[in-house]
């Protein structure tokens, strides 16, 4: 199959099939994931009182989160959790390759945590589940790493047109959060992918917005200081956003027993969930119905129904849950759900755009609570996942809500400035980007990031002992073709310093001196030292601070590996270069 495509069919236009095919593998997953999460949620809730405490919330998100947990450990036996982090993970430390299983145990994995109430979203798992289809069908088809990448994107993009109906969206997702460096050419796939999709969408489940509202007010130029004033606000909401869950993941880290953290995170869950009902899932019917004017139906089911529908109350609850809804989607995540940030970023923004417009209308001032949700939407999102694009389309498709761009665009744009000031990368690629395998737009550092240091350490350096003389050295310099000699302890092996030709040179014709001086006196120290661990941006600094050529490298125990060579990493950088911008 492979050699009569090759014969019969060019590249570039077996690029296109692969990324139709893909969109229709997304849109079918897409449809395959919501349908299980509001099939779980409808048998496990809709005997529920609107008016009542309901106790099963107590339960039900610690039995989801233990059910997918023992899914993962005992059938995925891998990591599925973060997915959009793991697609650039796989961009930038596995050559765009997804395993297999990431096709399906995601879809299992989030319906399971969100239908059971995990108070996440289901849009990282889709995407991770696109991403794979992606990978796996250029992979089958021996598709080279660039267009892996591609076909991985293309997966993505179709994921989020497949589950949001929002074709452009997903183009921006993939272009943005997930930071392809794509030429007008590659944009082509992309879109085919993203409106494939999402036209499969609008079969299965019809042709409404997913967020159904009409209580919305044109632009107007006198709101601009309150949407910049909320841009502000959406902006340091998504700061707390990102280190809050960052530090709470933090602290989940430190139990090593799965069980404990699933005591633990199941039992914070529950408890929020029970007090604050709009955390259960993904929390989509709380975002309808304040877009409607039906705010106070987010009372329901809570305790504080009993305290009367004032402003003041739904103001004080929506801002509460703002602030604990971290607690809630981390909770969810390090116990041992599957599950994403896109819904929670959604939510959060919502609250946050309509509690500023109550504010706001409280000081007098006209402010539309439908047209501020849709902004702090755009907002939150634009500063939480660093994509002020993602943010803008994303709102307007999936509302309707075209004629908002200008609302949208301000609010997105100003979260977007403030949160750089603190964050500089956003919550899906900041655990990479500390480990320094973080694929970015910046595409000197994209490439370093291809690089492994593993690939440069050159071995055919002879090695010196402190207690050689300098005859035994004079020796070995005949017989090398290198000017650097590294000096080792023999019993150890570690570096003890290195031995330059040109520092010997005025000595090493002069036999008188053969049995005097030993390499422990010859030998200086390295200019730096290079660890076989390191990022390669990181050995790039080292060599321009020190100015040198050759470096040394060594394990985390100091023992001696080999030596680097500046020359024969910008080789490969070239190489690489070139290979990423042929079309």
């Amino acid at each position: 199959m492979i050699a009569w495509r090759e014969a019969h069919v060019k590249q570039r236009h077996f690029i296109l099939i692969l990324s139709f095919v893909i969109g229709i593998f997304a849109a079918i997953a897409a449809f395959v994931l919501r349908s299980i999460i509001h099939l779980i949620q409808h048998l496990l809730t809709s005997h529920f009182s609107h008016q009542d405490v309901n106790y099963w919330y107590l339960l039900f998100p610690i039995v989801g989160i233990l059910i997918t947990s023992l899914f993962v450990r005992y059938i995925v036996k891998d990591d599925i959790s973060h997915g959009v982090t793991r697609i650039l993970y796989a961009f930038s430390q596995r050559k765009s390759i997804l395993k297999l299983h990431n096709t399906w145990t995601s879809i299992v994995g989030s319906s399971i945590t969100i239908g059971f109430g995990g108070s996440v979203g289901a849009e990282a798992p889709i995407v991770l589940t696109g991403a794979a289809i992606g990978s796996n069908l250029g992979n089958f088809f021996k598709m080279d790493q660039k267009t892996l990448m591609l076909l991985v994107g293309c997966g993505s993009a179709g994921a989020i047109g497949g589950i949001f109906k929002a074709p452009i969206a997903g183009l921006m997702f993939t272009l943005e959060v997930l930071m392809l460096d794509m030429t007008l050419t590659a944009i082509a796939p992309l879109l085919i992918s993203s409106v494939t999709a999402t036209s499969l969408s609008y079969f299965f489940s019809g042709s409404n917005f997913m967020f159904q509202f009409s209580k919305y007010e044109p632009f107007a130029i006198e709101r601009i200081p309150y949407l910049i004033l909320l841009g502000i606000i959406c902006g340091l909401v998504s700061l707390y956003f990102t280190r809050g869950m960052n530090k709470i993941e933090s602290f989940f880290r430190k139990y090593k027993n799965p069980y404990s953290k699933l005591i633990i995170g199941g039992l914070i869950l529950s408890i929020l969930i029970f007090i604050f009902p709009p955390l259960y899932g993904e929390g989509y019917d709380t975002i309808v119905a304040l877009l409607n004017g039906q705010s106070a139906s987010v009372l329901n089911q809570s305790f504080f129904l009993g305290l009367g529908n004032s402003p003041w109350v739904i103001v004080i609850y929506l801002s509460l849950i703002v602030i604990f809804k971290i607690f809630a989607s981390a909770s969810t995540t390090s116990a041992g759900g599957v599950g994403g940030i896109f819904a929670p970023s959604l939510f959060v923004g919502c609250l946050t755009g309509f509690v500023v417009a109550h504010v706001l209308s409280f000081l007098g001032i006209h402010a539309p609570e439908a047209n501020f949700a849709l902004a702090g939407m755009s907002g939150l999102m634009s500063g939480v996942m660093h994509a002020p694009l993602t943010g803008i389309f994303l709102i307007a498709e999936l509302t309707g809500g075209y004629n908002l761009f200008m609302t949208l665009m301000i609010v997105s744009v100003v979260s977007y400035l403030t949160i750089i000031l603190f964050e500089p990368h956003s919550l899906y690629a900041m655990r990479l980007a500390k480990k320094g395998e973080l694929l970015t737009h910046h595409k000197d550092k994209a490439i370093l990031t291809m690089l492994k240091m593993e690939n440069f350490i050159e071995t055919d350096f002879i090695t010196l002992y402190p207690d050689m003389t300098l005859g035994e050295l004079v020796k070995n310099i005949s017989k090398s073709k290198r000017n650097i000699f590294p000096v080792v302890n023999p019993v150890t092996n570690r570096l003890n310093g290195i031995v330059l030709v040109d520092e010997v040179r005025n000595i090493m014709f002069r036999p008188d001196l053969y049995n005097r001086f030993k390499v422990n006196k010859l030998m200086t120290s390295a200019p730096a030292l290079l660890n076989a661990s390191m990022p390669m941006e990181t050995v790039m600094d080292i060599f321009e601070d020190t100015n040198s050529w050759y470096l040394p490298v060594v394990d985390d125990n100091k023992v001696y590996l080999g030596f680097c060579s500046k020359s024969k990493i910008f080789n490969s950088y070239r190489h690489v270069l070139v290979h990423f911008s042929e079309e």
